[in-house]
Parts: structure tokens; C-alpha cells; sequence
């Protein structure tokens, strides 16, 4: 019964029309939807018919055993690279648009609206070297959203304290460890306001003892009204701070639902696979922890 039920609410979610106006108006929509979404890179298939939604308060966890199929999901919606297929709607602005031969295209304007209402904290975090902790989370505000530079130093300074940075407002990102450079980008994203942030795998970016701290971060950040999409090879970590996952291998989603769905009756013989040996990871991990402790 249980089965039936995860297969009935996936053939739901696809049933789901297409935003517009008006729907988001009646009902409300997620922060980001993908619908079909589909990429060929270098004449290989990176991942096809791929469906995902992201509300807003809610932290949703694409998984996977590889980085690279995760990394080409992530770069598509946060519009570093398009989509050969599907459609994408942040809200009620709909990026892609059909033509009539049937090739999906972009709407520019929609294109540089979109960017506003999503943050990044990427798998290399991307801070400027060159650049103090307090440059770094506040040129973009200042530069492209045309904010008043004070309230933007403000509302920075309000950011470094939340995660007991204040005296690192004038260090540089090398003089940093590699949680306060985590924690710098994790600003900056948040200091623009956005509706929905993105995060890279957190796995690869830190040490292993860190990871269970950054999805209680993200969790954190979700209940504050934000929806969170993590992209990460952690699955155990990441179950424990998810509301829904996702099961990206092999370029589709093989698997989708509540992390207790995932984790304790996985639907795919190689995901079964998977996720018991992510779930000996995490446990090898948290033992290893507890020396630091």
C-alpha cells in the first residue's frame, strides 16, 4: 500500500500544470520548478526527464553518487547552463518557453529577473582572496540590487553575528578556517534576500566532522522561510535534515520522497545498494567525530 502510494504521488506531481500567473495566485508555487528537465553534454546524456520542486521553508536534498550529474543539475537551474529540455519557473516566472518546433528557448528578461530570487553557496564557495569578508558578502547587494551601502553593511554585520563572525568582518577568506569561509558564503547568499538557496556538496567542501553542522545550518536557514536545495553525495547527513530527497543516478530520478521512504525502503536495486553503504559512511563518520568532541 505504501508503494502505491509514493507511485500515486509521484504521478501527481507530474500532473502539476505548468506555472503561470494566475495558478500562483489561486494555489501559491514552489520557489523553483523543473519539470522534464533535460541536458546532452559532449554528446552524453547528463540526466533526462528530471522533476523537482522546492518550496519555500523546506529543505529538499538532491543525492547521488555522482558529483558530475549533480554538478550539471545544479549549474542548470541556477542558470549557469541551459537545459536542452523541460520546464523551469522560479515562482510565477516561467524561464523556458516551447517553440513550435518543439526546442525549448530563454526568456532574457525572465532570465536576469530569475538570478535575483535564488542564492548559491557552491561546492568551492567562490570567495574573492582579494577581497575582506565584509566585500565579499556585500558587492553584490550594492552593485547589482542598488541597495544603500550602509544597509547592506548593517544588515552584513546582523549575518556575521548570527553565525559568531563579527570579528572576522575585515579578515580575508585565507586567513579564515574552512568553516568560517562556509559560514562567509552562506552570508553572502542570504544577505540578498533570496527565496530559495541552492547549496553545492557540502561533503566535498568541508571536513567530514563539519557536514552534520551544515545541514543543521541549512535546516536552520529553511525555518526561517527559505527553501533550501542541497546537492551532495551525503545522503545519510542529508536525510537528517531533509523534509523530501531525490535519487539522481545514472541521469534520472530513480527515486523520490520523505528520507525515511528513501532510507528504509528504497524502490531501486542499485539505489538500495547505495544509500546502505551512505548509511555505513555516516555512521563510520559520526564514531570518528566523537574524538573531537
Amino acid at each position: 500500500m505504501a508503494l502505491f502510494g509514493r507511485h500515486a504521488k509521484r504521478r501527481a506531481m507530474r500532473g502539476i500544470p505548468t506555472p503561470d500567473v494566475s495558478f500562483a495566485s489561486a494555489t501559491g508555487l514552489p520557489a523553483v520548478y523543473l519539470r522534464g528537465g533535460s541536458l546532452e553534454a559532449d554528446g552524453k546524456s547528463m540526466f533526462s526527464d528530471i522533476l523537482l520542486t522546492i518550496s519555500r521553508g523546506e529543505v529538499v536534498s538532491v543525492v547521488g553518487p555522482s558529483a558530475e550529474e549533480l554538478r550539471a543539475l545544479l549549474r542548470c537551474l541556477v542558470l549557469l547552463d541551459r537545459l536542452d529540455d523541460g520546464v523551469l519557473a522560479y515562482g510565477a516566472l516561467q524561464v523556458t518557453t516551447r517553440a513550435e518546433s518543439g526546442k525549448i528557448s530563454y526568456d532574457e528578461k525572465a532570465l536576469r529577473d530569475a538570478r535575483g530570487r535564488f542564492g548559491l553557496v557552491s561546492e568551492g564557495l567562490d570567495l574573492f582572496p582579494h577581497f575582506t569578508v565584509m566585500r565579499n558578502i556585500c558587492d553584490a547587494p550594492v552593485a547589482v540590487q542598488r541597495r544603500a551601502k550602509d544597509e547592506v553593511e548593517e544588515a552584513a554585520r546582523a549575518l556575521l553575528a548570527r553565525y559568531e563572525l563579527e570579528s572576522c568582518a575585515d579578515s580575508y577568506p585565507g586567513q579564515l578556517t574552512s568553516w568560517q569561509r562556509f559560514c562567509v558564503a552562506v552570508c553572502r547568499a542570504q544577505i540578498r534576500r533570496p527565496k530559495l538557496i541552492y547549496f553545492g556538496d557540502v561533503a566535498r567542501t568541508l571536513e567530514p566532522g563539519l557536514v552534520p553542522a551544515a545541514f543543521e545550518l541549512m535546516r536552520g536557514i529553511a525555518e526561517g522561510g527559505v527553501g533550501v536545495g542541497a546537492f551532495t553525495s551525503a545522503a545519510g547527513y542529508a536525510a537528517k535534515a531533509s523534509d523530501r530527497m531525490a535519487l539522481l543516478m545514472d541521469g534520472r530520478i530513480v527515486d523520490a520522497g520523505t528520507p525515511q521512504e528513501l532510507m528504509r525502503d528504497p524502490q531501486d536495486e542499485q539505489a538500495r545498494a547505495y544509500l546502505a553503504e551512505e548509511e555505513r559512511r555516516t555512521l563510520r563518520s559520526t564514531l570518528n567525530s566523537k574524538v573531537l568532541l
